[in-house]
């Protein structure tokens, strides 16, 4: 029988990750060699060793829960106690069977079983379950995808985005579509040497990971919670996940080169490949992901995205639906919608951009280039390579072969406000870290300040207009004349209404020191917030301010970490940048300064507001109420007569006075006069 000596030592692992070294520093793991009886243990429950010395033991170790195990290079074993409880009452001791273990860490209560081929070059944390596996591999040094090149919105390459585990989507929007900027160098040098700070030769699997009847995980690093169940490989990639947050990884999936976030679904044969998938995200029933990054919330189902930037909430649910070349976010393409860059003469070059809270109807097609509004929906066809993102809240639709423009139409829109509603409530970010800032207003200073640039060219397209002429062409598009006038009616409805919100927001009515709380707004005199405004992929946020950051960065040497907390801090800082903003608006519209305002410009301002939210509310309700007219109760009472036919439907939709969308508008309907008539009483009384 080979002997062993039974002298303890400390072991320290090297080139393990960050995370499993501060863990081992923090438990003062002690190993021991194994003893000449558990050896012979081990041999006669069919283990075998290339170098017995070779394994090495924390002191509790037993070698009860092992067969049929080969051991080669260093490995290093905990103890093993805890019993699993499977789904259907099945009850399995943690222990290790059938496999071959090469240079691996295996933590205490770990239950590894079937792997067909070997496992090697990681580390596996405490509680991990692995059954039926082929192959775990850890193959020369690796990065695990942090600062693999993602080429989006130009398949050809030149806006590569360099991801990393800590990649939010500002920063990637920066890092997309700055390129003009010097920061990006120096943004690009820090993400790298982070990068390089994650090389090892060895991967890892986090504590209480669940991994079953998988093909390969190759050169890979899963964090804790996280579940892996039937996929076909993953592939030189990280898996960021926690208790509070894990990741889910199933059935026929297929990853290469990705980071893939908390609290995440990837299953139902997904194929991604050189991706960025952010927190809270689905990606399932075959969707195809290449060259792409993916944000907070965003789901893809069945359909295909081929290097498209998916800011938050950006969805796509059908099979026939494919996502290409471009900026989106809080974006949902219907059944059958294409983004198209095949006219090209030097390669696929071409791109779009969405702005925030596009919808595409079933069988939509536009032609990039192309640049499309906030809050537009697009209907039909579009071969013309629009810009028309100085006209949001519109609809973008074909007749007759032709794109024409409704102007304004989806700030009244029941769906569109609906969606706004939903969209913080879907959140599904349960991470304590989130990384991407999101705003979720409807009305701020960027799209209102693209609706006061509209107001501008709308004014310059009725001059211009000949005296009989019924439309005019814009960007390719066809106008009616009183399409134009209502989108100025209501881009300045709109103004109205963000610019109430602020002032009784700075006036905070519930309280009773309206005076002082005006005497503050009256003297503030910051500045920061007026001017151009920038959506960075969810974070909506002053250009100065952006602009501000990307000077530091390029100044000064601040890690990445730092700059993601800058970011925040603009985020956070939103309110007091939005009220400069609309401050500054509202002096341009009196010809005087808020300082200069009299009690009589307040009492406008709120009235003003007033009337903007409920002739839109009411607008809204109107849009409602079609979903419940005559043509949408075909088909209800199926084989009764008319009476039938209503109560059918009410059985199955409700009524519209019940419905929670409509209940929610009318409880605003009611607030907002609430307010109103509140603050201006109380304004009134200060003129005594």
């Amino acid at each position: 029988m080979l002997k062993v000596h039974n002298k303890r030592f400390r072991f320290r692992i090297i080139n393990i990750n960050n995370d499993n070294r501060e863990r081992l520093k923090k438990n003062m793991i002690n190993y021991r060699p194994l003893l000449d009886k558990e050896i012979a243990t081990l041999t006669v429950y069919g283990c075998s060793a290339e170098d017995w010395k070779q394994v090495q033991v924390v002191e509790d170790f037993s070698a009860s829960y092992f067969y049929n195990v080969h051991f080669s290079g260093s490995v290093y074993l905990g103890t093993y106690t805890k019993v699993f409880e499977l789904p259907g009452g099945v009850k399995k001791h943690s222990g290790i069977f059938n496999c071959h273990l090469h240079n691996c860490v295996i933590g205490n209560d770990v239950f590894i079983d079937k792997v067909n081929n070997y496992i090697a070059n990681f580390e596996i944390g405490d509680e991990a379950y692995i059954d039926n596996v082929n192959l775990i591999l850890t193959e020369g040094e690796s990065t695990f995808g942090n600062g693999a090149k993602v080429p989006v919105m130009i398949e050809a390459g030149g806006r590569e985005v360099p991801i990393f585990d800590q990649l939010s989507a500002p920063l990637a929007y920066m890092l997309t579509l700055y390129r003009y900027n010097k920061a990006i160098e120096s943004l690009e040098s820090k993400i790298a040497s982070y990068a390089d700070s994650q090389k090892s030769d060895k991967g890892s699997i986090g504590k209480n990971v669940r991994i079953t009847n998988c093909d390969s995980l190759k050169n890979v690093r899963v964090g804790d919670f996280a579940v892996i169940e039937g996929v076909l490989f993953l592939e030189n990639g990280t898996i960021n996940c926690n208790e509070q947050a894990p990741v889910y990884i199933g059935r026929g999936v297929q990853c290469t080169n990705f980071i893939i976030n908390s609290g995440t679904t990837i299953s139902e044969s997904a194929l991604i490949s050189n991706c960025f998938v952010g927190q809270g995200c689905i990606i399932s029933k075959q969707f195809s992901a290449i060259d792409s990054l993916f944000f907070a919330n965003c789901q893809g189902l069945h359909g295909e995205a081929v290097s498209i930037f998916a800011g938050p909430y950006t969805v796509t649910h059908h099979k026939s639906t494919l996502m290409l070349t471009a900026l989106y976010s809080f974006m949902n393409a219907g059944s059958g919608t294409n983004f198209s860059n095949h006219m090209y003469k030097l390669g696929p070059v071409h791109q779009g951009i969405t702005e925030r809270g596009v919808k595409t109807s079933s069988d939509s097609y536009v032609m990039w280039p192309a640049k499309i509004g906030a809050f537009t929906v697009v209907l039909g066809r579009h071969k013309g390579n629009p810009d028309i993102s100085n006209l949001p809240f519109s609809y973008l639709m074909e007749n007759d072969g032709e794109s024409s423009l409704l102007l304004g139409i989806n700030l009244h829109s029941a769906g569109t406000n609906r969606d706004v509603q939903k969209w913080p409530k879907r959140d599904s970010r349960t991470d304590d870290k989130k990384l991407d800032s999101i705003n979720f207003d409807f009305l701020s200073p960027y799209t209102l300040s693209k609706a006061l640039k509209g107001i501008e060219i709308l004014n310059g397209l009725l001059l211009t207009m000949d005296a009989s002429a019924s439309f005019v062409w814009y960007q390719n598009c066809k106008i009616k004349r009183s399409s134009i006038k209502k989108g100025i009616e209501l881009y300045e409805m709109a103004i109205d209404q963000f610019i109430g919100e602020k002032v009784v927001e700075r006036l905070k009515y519930e309280q009773n020191d309206l005076k002082e709380n005006l005497l503050k707004l009256l003297l503030d005199d910051s500045d920061v917030g007026v001017g151009e405004w920038v959506d960075m992929a969810g974070l909506i946020a002053p250009q100065k301010a952006v602009e501000g950051l990307l000077n530091k960065i390029s100044n000064e040497n601040i890690p990445i970490e730092a700059i993601q907390n800058n970011l925040s801090e603009i985020h956070a800082a939103y309110s007091d940048f939005s009220w400069n903003w609309a401050k500054d608006i509202l002096e341009k519209q009196l010809g005087k300064s808020v300082v200069e305002m009299e009690i009589q410009d307040f009492v406008s301002v709120i009235e003003k507001w007033k009337k903007s939210v409920l002739t839109f509310n009411d607008l809204i309700l109107r849009d409602a109420k079609k979903e419940f007219n005559a043509v949408s109760r075909i088909g209800f009472g199926m084989d009764g007569g008319d009476a039938d036919k209503q109560i059918d439907f009410d059985a199955v939709r409700g009524t519209f006075d019940d419905n929670a969308f409509v209940k929610e508008i009318n409880t605003q309907i009611n607030k907002t006069t609430e307010i109103a008539e509140k603050l201006i009483a109380q304004l009134e009384n200060l003129k005594n």
